[in-house]
């Protein structure tokens, strides 16, 4: 279903267009799943568990707080380039009016993003490598929107690529205005 939402409307997408991208009948996918929603879910759980895997094993091997930040920003980029349909998807299922049960995966996937990346800017304000008068949640808040604005830029101009192309300015960027002055 990623790859489906790369090329059209997430909301568009059909249970037929899904059996057939997979190779199956539409009974064989109503086998597994009890209906749309519930492969949504699915399809969310799998994001999350990939996403969050490469970020952690992205921060993990880095010795810094801001080395951890700029491993984070990479590797989620890096898996948007790889996964285009993945914003599309995201976008797609936080603008429902009702919450649905991928959107709570989604939201509960976003909140445990923005505490990781708390815990490192907390990190990186204690051991005096970023600012000490920064705040905390408008940090994470920038850290998510430069990604974000990478995003919606690439979709902007149908143009994937240029997420990789941008992000390490983008990132360097973001670095200059978390990152603690040094005494002259």
């Amino acid at each position: 279903m990623v790859e489906l939402c790369a090329e059209q409307d997430p909301a568009r997408i059909t249970t037929a267009a899904i059996a057939a991208r997979m190779g199956v009948t539409q009974g064989a996918l109503f086998r597994h799943f009890t209906g749309k929603d519930e492969m949504w879910q699915a399809v969310v759980a799998w994001i999350t568990e990939r996403l969050m895997r490469r970020l952690d094993a992205a921060v993990d091997r880095r010795a810094t707080p801001l080395m951890a930040l700029e491993a984070m920003f990479m590797a989620h980029t890096d898996f948007i380039v790889e996964h285009p349909g993945v914003p599309r998807l995201i976008f797609g299922q936080l603008q429902h009016a009702e919450p649905t049960d991928a959107t709570r995966l989604l939201r509960s996937m976003l909140a445990k993003y923005r505490e990781r990346l708390a815990a490192i800017l907390t990190e990186g304000r204690a051991s005096g490598e970023l600012r000490a008068d920064l705040n905390i949640e408008t940090a994470a808040t920038q850290f998510i929107g430069t990604v974000q604005g990478l995003v919606v830029q690439s979709l902007i101009d149908d143009d994937v690529a240029r997420i990789a192309e941008q992000a390490p300015e983008a990132f360097l960027l973001y670095r200059r205005a978390v990152q603690a002055r040094e005494e002259t």
